[in-house]
């Protein structure tokens, strides 16, 4: 039996499979530690098994498929200090095994489909990332991927994405509207009709206003900036790399998007980029290009992608630093 933490800070985690959550995660635990987080994968409360669903006639995206109330009452306890009996979904057999016995810890990541879906659970989490990639990153990524390692046609690996893509677009893409931070992966812009997408242009849309989160900007916060770092110390080949920053408005919010496209040869330069930002949430100076030089093959790490993935655990981790501290104010513990 471990300690009850005093405060149980809840992270969520959002996207469609096979969009970096994972990745995300592992870079969380970098930042936390994993004696500090536990993870919770949402597919855990499906309701139907792989079997039913195809019976039934729906996907795992359909809310149908997911014991809401089960999600809800179990992250509340979570939340509240309270061990939970946690089922379990098993990807391998697509059945439900027996549950297993949950403690939290200090930090309980809900991660998965539907984490921002239920405005039940929405309203317990402290602070959310939504994973976001668009259709064409998407499918070349997927063609890549199950062509290459899964040996599937192509043709079939199109009709399996336009099978999952009206639940998509019905349930889980309207939930990144309640995200704090948006980490969206477009194609480039700096190569006139690129069909490869290695290079992507990502985009980190972050919400204004929230209690305890102090965006990230470039040179100067509200300005528009747009900025071409390569030069004398930064190593671009082609076809270089492009950053801006500005304010704009996102589902009807208040956001500074800060926006990387292009990708990084050298990733110790990365210091040179972490020294033009402002609010990066480090410690100390090099902090951000000290973790993500950390895990250098991480997928994502080149590019964009890895960048603002470390910047949104450095919020994540002010927020928990935020909230434990005002805990601590508030009910007079030493």
């Amino acid at each position: 039996m471990t300690n009850k933490p005093n405060q149980v800070v809840l992270i969520g985690v959002a996207g469609d499979s096979g969009c970096g959550k994972s990745t995300f995660l592992r870079r969380l635990t970098d930042l936390f530690g994993a004696h500090l987080m536990t993870v919770i994968c949402l597919d855990d409360y499906h309701s139907l098994d792989r079997k039913q669903r195809k019976e039934v006639g729906v996907t795992a995206l359909n809310p149908k498929a997911n014991n809401f109330d089960l999600m809800y009452e179990q992250v509340k306890d979570l939340k509240a200090g309270k061990g939970i009996n946690k089922p379990i979904y098993n990807h391998e057999t697509g059945l439900i095994d027996p549950p297993e016995w949950i403690e939290p810890t200090p930090i309980v990541v809900i991660e998965g489909l539907h984490p921002l879906y239920d405005p039940r659970v929405r309203s317990l989490i402290d602070f959310s990332v939504y994973l976001d990639i668009s259709d064409e990153v998407k499918v070349a990524w997927k063609i890549q991927r199950d062509m290459a390692e899964r040996g599937h046609g192509y043709d079939d690996v199109i009709i399996a994405i336009n099978a999952r893509k009206p639940d998509f677009s019905a349930y889980i893409d309207p939930q990144k509207e309640f995200a704090d931070v948006v980490i969206r992966v477009l194609p480039t812009q700096l190569i006139k009709d690129d069909t490869e997408r290695k290079i992507l242009r990502v985009q980190m849309i972050q919400r204004e206003g929230i209690d305890g989160f102090a965006t990230t900007y470039l040179f100067d916060q509200g300005s528009t900036i747009y900025w071409t770092p390569c030069g004398r110390k930064l190593t671009c080949s082609y076809p270089g790399i492009k950053m801006s920053y500005g304010p704009d408005s996102f589902y009807g919010n208040e956001v500074s998007i800060l926006e990387v496209d292009g990708q990084f040869d050298n990733l110790e330069e990365m210091i040179y980029i972490e020294s033009h930002l402002s609010n990066t949430s480090t410690r100390y100076y090099g902090e951000m290009t000290e973790l993500l030089l950390q895990h250098r093959n991480y997928p994502g790490s080149s590019n964009g992608t890895g960048l603002f993935q470390v910047l949104t655990g450095l919020k994540m981790r002010a927020s928990y630093e935020y909230l434990t501290q005002k805990n601590v104010v508030l009910t007079g513990a030493v």
